[in-house]
Parts: structure tokens; sequence; C-alpha cells
């Protein structure tokens, strides 16, 4: 396995950035904080003196309501909404809203999550051209990804790209670190992330925003836009709203020096074009009851970039001509009594999508065996029911069932090679093969329980227990010349264990201490269980899951009317980690994943909020980590794709009631980084970025902004041969009725 972190050494000049004059002498102006949750702010009207955006990103809530606004019920209490998990800021989680997503010009989900402390973002470089996100130094395998609850997975191997999911229909990202609640379902080793969609929460609500962007010599590099219209009754609610992006490209740092893979300017094959819908309607009958039916669908066509140095004839010439995810899928919340709930979350999802496979630099032709059309069409049915009491003033009970069940299909055109793996009979440009349509089905069950036990007013005693079982239906696979493969099915279970203690030592959810262990699983994906990988690996069946027990200690406080910090201790213990063993016998460069590998992570976050008048705020958040790995196959390995030191700082300030300024900077030590296709590793990826944003509220009903990214264009790599975009500057309106 990849993807993790270790050494916490920082680099000279990130030290020297880091005790910079500017940044000890000189007052950063913010965006308003996410205020703990008895003096939350709301939306900004012409002629006040708050700030803008009325909540910042050090926010440490514990979900949305029903409605999409904060929820400030305590663990103890029955879950009051449909729509969100169980994520609450009392376990150390962190909430990211609408408006620092909008006020930090984070347009996609990727970009928008690495504001919060341990979590982070990066390129995994390769033909691929995803981004991927790491939790506490866990990645998207370890970490699972729901909107409204239902988990979106790709089946087959859950290699999802942050960066195709747009974030203005996002009213909140929850992220539990560490301890996700067994009621979250299954997978959760690492932590867990819920988008948390809009709904209107007006008679008539409708907004619009339009974002163009240039490069740093001001060449047009693409668009954004989004539109929400809604309507909100006592019975029912309806919206519909959409997001559409389409970008050329990027341009790379102007200190950036050519190659004859990569030139001096746009990066190559760093276009994209995504667009999303999303309709819901609800049911409202009373105060405490929900029924809602939302459908969502986005759609992603993107270039994959090259290696800039690498000798591009061992280079993958990819295409991704479209990425599809939809899903329908209903939530219920019903009051049962005074004092228990039942809630239901039932969903079909689907997911497509292809890859080209070309043999040259410029996508024109399709004769070597290397080409190929490679096409996935998967779907999945899924049904949670969870139930909940609270007796007295002393327990609270819940429990959930959980069931999904996942279909995968895939099949490919082949040029370059026959039936018998020969290049006999083959026309360029024209299949030569076709591999049949093979199959895989599976079951994925959980029954989980949770008790909280309040012995005091003031302390919360938490336990949590599940089961998982997935029982295997049919896993197939195809290689040439032997053809279909069909695989003997295996079933696993796994048992999951909590527990936490929260104590409210001010008798307020302001002032706080926590200590929580988790004790979860992830299962190993059908990918790294079965796939050939071109040749390159041979399956592993019985390939078990792997497991992390994770530690937190943590302490939040409001030390001030308008101010909070919050600091975390966490460590993870991690076993049977998935490592891709050398297996000879089955040819020179040939691999098989096993349970080899086990690790360390250790860490600290802190997190501060401060608004010393009603025109001015700042905070930000530090992460200080170390990952240690041990993979007895990999003698050179080292955790890729984490900083050791990370930081962000923001501050606001609204000089006049119409304008709001808001600079924000973002400091990451080094990192570890892999060359490509080998097994050498190397630290790279320091920067020290700034960014500035600036809202001008014409009148209260529409608003224009400007800003820039990486003002002075600083030219950074965080993964090997994949530099990062240089400056880029945007102009954006927004229009709400």
């Amino acid at each position: 396995m990849t993807r993790y972190l270790t050494s916490t050494s920082l680099s000279g000049s990130l030290l020297l950035a880091l005790c910079a004059p500017a940044l000890t002498q000189t007052a950063l102006p913010p965006i308003e904080i996410r205020a703990p949750k008895a003096f939350e702010l709301g939306q900004i009207k012409v002629g006040e003196r708050r700030l803008a955006t009325p909540t910042g990103p050090t926010s440490q809530g514990n979900g949305s309501g029903a409605d999409g606004a904060s929820s400030s019920a305590a663990p103890a209490n029955a879950d009051n909404a449909p729509t969100p998990k169980q994520h609450t800021d009392a376990f150390g989680g962190y909430t990211i809203t609408n408006r620092q997503i909008e006020t930090f010009a984070r347009d996609t989900l990727d970009r928008a999550i690495n504001i919060a402390p341990g979590v982070n973002a990066n390129t995994t470089g390769t033909a691929r051209n995803e981004q991927n996100i790491y939790v506490r130094g866990f990645d998207r395998w370890q970490v699972p990804l729901t909107v409204d609850g239902v988990r979106v997975m790709l089946p087959v191997d859950n290699r999802l790209d942050f960066a195709r999911f747009m974030t203005p229909d996002i009213a909140e990202a929850q992220i539990a670190k560490g301890y996700a609640s067994v009621l979250d379902g299954p997978g959760g080793m690492g932590g867990q992330i819920n988008l948390v969609s809009r709904k209107p929460s007006r008679e008539i609500e409708s907004e619009f925003r339009s974002r163009v962007e240039f490069g740093r010599d001001g060449t047009y590099q693409g668009v954004q836009n989004y539109g929400f219209v809604g309507t909100k009754k006592d019975l029912y609610y309806a919206q519909l709203s959409g997001a559409w992006q389409k970008f050329d490209g990027w341009l790379l740092p102007a200190s950036y020096v050519s190659t004859p893979i990569q030139g001096w300017g746009f990066r190559n094959q760093s276009y994209t074009q995504d667009y999303s819908v999303n309709a819901k309607v609800g049911v409202t009958p009373n105060a405490t009851d929900e029924y809602s039916l939302t459908f969502s669908r986005q759609d992603g066509d993107k270039g994959a970039p090259f290696h800039v140095s690498q000798p591009i004839n061992t280079q993958n010439n990819w295409k991704w001509p479209y990425w599809r995810v939809q899903n329908l899928y209903f939530l219920s919340k019903t009051k049962l009594g005074d004092a228990s709930y039942v809630k239901t979350r039932g969903y079909w999802s689907k997911y497509e999508n292809s890859i080209l496979a070309f043999d040259n630099f410029g996508f024109f032709n399709q004769a070597a065996p290397k080409s190929f059309d490679s096409h996935y069409s998967d779907y999945a049915l899924g049904a949670e029911v969870e139930a909940g009491t609270q007796f007295e003033d002393i327990d609270t009970l819940k429990g959930l069932f959980y069931y999904r069940l996942d279909t995968h299909t895939e099949w490919q055109n082949n040029y370059g090679t026959n039936y018998q793996g020969k290049p006999k009979g083959c026309v360029a440009n024209v299949p030569c093969s076709f591999q049949p349509v093979i199959a895989s089905l599976e079951d994925t069950y959980s029954v989980a329980i949770e008790n909280t036990f309040h012995p005091r007013k003031d302390i919360d005693i938490v336990g949590g227990f599940s089961y998982d079982w997935r029982h295997l239906r049919q896993a197939q696979g195809f290689a040439l010349p032997q053809g279909t493969i069909t695989y003997t099915p295996k079933d696993m279970s796994a048992p999951n264990y909590q527990g936490a203690v929260i104590w409210r030592y001010n008798g307020t959810d302001a002032d706080r201490v926590y200590f929580n262990v988790s004790d979860r699983v992830r299962y190993p994906t059908l990918f790294e269980r079965f796939s050939t990988r071109f040749g390159g690996a041979t399956s592993n069946p019985t390939l078990q899951p792997e497991r992390a027990v994770n530690y937190d200690l943590g302490w939040s406080t409001q030390f001030a009317p308008n101010a909070r910090l919050t600091v975390d201790l966490f460590h993870s213990w991690v076993q049977n980690l998935i490592q891709n063993v050398p297996m000879p016998a089955y040819g020179p460069n040939v691999t098989q994943s096993q349970n080899v590998g086990a690790g360390r992570f250790t860490g600290a976050e802190v997190s501060v909020d401060y608004e010393p008048r009603e025109d001015f705020s700042l905070g930000g958040n530090l992460t200080v980590m170390r990952r240690r790995v041990y993979a007895p196959y990999i003698p050179t390995f080292q955790p890729i794709g984490v900083p050791d030191i990370k930081l962000f700082l923001y501050a606001g300030y609204r000089p006049i009631p119409e304008i709001t300024l808001t600079p924000n900077i973002e400091i990451a030590s080094s990192r570890w980084t892999a060359y490509q296709n080998t097994q050498s590793y190397y630290r790279t990826g320091a920067y020290f970025l700034t960014n500035f944003n600036a809202d001008y509220q014409v009148t209260s009903n529409f608003k224009v902004t400007a800003g820039v990214r990486n003002l002075f264009d600083q030219l950074y790599v965080l993964t090997d041969g994949f530099p990062e975009p240089g400056r880029s500057m945007y102009l954006a309106v927004k229009a709400t009725f």
C-alpha cells in the first residue's frame, strides 16, 4: 500500500517562512469564524458591521440540521436530522461550511477539505490524474465518502477522484477523524467524510453564481456556473440545483523549466469539464418528522497530464471521456413518542466510467498492444434503518442495520493483439479482440449498537460495537490467453469497537475535554483481491481486512466571548496493511496484495478562531504529524502523500460595510513521493502559498468577488513529475433572491 507519511524534519526554507517577520508583525485581516454555537452569526446585510462570511474555517460543529442550519444537539440527544451522519465536535470532528468554501474559492472537494486540520489532498500522478485525500494519514480507501449519509463507493476499486466533486451545492462537509461512529456504517477505519447537500430555508429562494478564472498572465482558463431554486413551506420543500464547469486547463508557474514532454505555459492534458444536477422534494408533516426523495447526477470529462521528465514512450496515453455518478435516495426521520425515533435510508446508485488508451502522445492512433478501450458499469442498492431512544436523562441507546449490494461489470476492446495474444490479423484503429463482459457481485451487512450513559449532566460515556460481514457472490477476471477467470468466492467478517468520554467542565458544550478510542476495519476492494493489473499482478482471494486502533485526546474551549481554541493529540496503530509483494514465481514484475504491513501514525492539531471586533477576525490551524510504516518486502518503502507539518492561517477585515478582504496562507513541509515505476523515494512538496479574496456586496442581493491563488506564482511538486498550478486569478458574481 502507498499513501502515507513519515519524518518530522522541516526544510530550512519553510522554517524561515514560519519565522518571517511579516507573519509576526503584520495583523492578518479575516472571515467570520464558525463561532461556538452560542454566537453563530447570520448572513450579512448591507450596512451591518459584521463580516460577510458567517462561518470560518476551524468550525468544529456537530453537523447540520434537517434544514441545513447548524444543530446544537449534544451527543446525548436523539439525532434531530435525517440527513447528516453522527459527526460531532465532541469526538474531534470538523465541519466546513458552504460560506467558507465560497470565501476561500474552493470550487472542488479536494481543495475544500484541504483547509481542515489533519486533512490534505494530494495528486496521485500517473495516467489516472486523480486527487486523493488523507485524513490523519488515512487515504480514500480507508476514509469513506457519503452524500447525505449515502455511501459513494466505486465497487471495483473505490479510487474516487475528489476533484470531480464540485462544492457550490454542498451545505457542509462533515469530517470525522479517527473516530467515525459505528452508526455510520462499515469501513470508517480512519474516519469518514459526509457531504450535506443544500436545502431551501425560505418560502421562495434562489441563488446564481458565476466564476471566471485566468492564468498568471491573464490567459483565460475556464468558468464555473451554479444555480439553485427552491421553496420551503410548512408541510413540504422542493429544490432544483445544478453546477457546470469547463476549464481548458491551467498554467504552470513562470519559473517552470520546459522539458521535451512539457512545455512552458499550459499544462498538457489538464482540461476538465464537469456538471452536476440535484433535485430534491421533502415532506415535513410536523416539527420533528421529515421524508425526502433526492436525485443527483454528476458527469466528468478530464485529461491526464504526463510526467514532465519520464520518456514519453514509457508513459500511458490515457483519456477519460466520461466519469459518471448518479444517485436516487429516500431519507426519513420519524419521532416515536417523546424520546424515541427511527430513521431510514434507501438508495440506488450507478457508476460509469471509461478509459481510452492510445499508442502515441497525440491521442490519434490505437495499434499497439498498450492501446485499449475500457468500460466500467456498476450499480449499488442499499438500505439502512437506525432507531434510538432516550431513557430519562440517564441513557441514550441507538442501533443500526445496514445492507448494500454492489455489482461491477466491465468489458474492453483491445488493439494490436488478438485472442491468442499475438499481433496477427490486427489493423490500426480497429479492435483486434473483444474482452467479454465480466462481473462481480458482493453483499455487505453491518449491525451496530451505540450507547451513551450520562452519570452526570456534564459527562457522557459512549460505547459502540458493530459487526460487519461481506458475502461475495461472484468474482471474475480476464487475461490473455486463458480468457475469463472465475474465482472461488470467499466471505469475510470482522467486529468493530469504540468508546469515548466527554466532560463539559463548565456545564456547556463550549468547554470540554474528550477522549475516544476507535478500533475499526477496512475491507479490501475487488481490485486488490482479484485484479491482474494488465499482467502485473496475481490474485489473492483470501486477502484480509486492514485494521486501525485510533486514540484521540482533545480539549476545546471558548476562552473569550468570540474566541475558540481546540487542541487534539492523536495516535493510530495500524495492522494488516495491504502491500504489493513481489511474486517472482509468476514473473519478474508480478506482485500480489498481501497483509504484511503495519504502521504508527502520531500527531497533534491546534485550531483557533478569534473575533476581536465585529469587522475583524482571524484564525487558523496547525497539524504536526509523523507516520512510520513497516513494509517487509520493500526495504526502501516510505509512506507518501502527507506533509509532516501543515499550517493554514486566515484573516478577514471589513474596512467599510460593503467590502470584506480575506487573505489566507497555506504552508506545508515536504512529503515523501516515489520516482515513477520504481521503489525509490525522495522528499518534495514544501510550499508557502498566499491567497487573497475580496468581496463587494453591491446590494443585499448581489455580490462581486475577485481573488488570486498562489499569489507569488510558486513552483512546487507534490508527486514526482507532476508540478502544481501557478498563480491564477478569478472574478465572480453571486445573486440571491
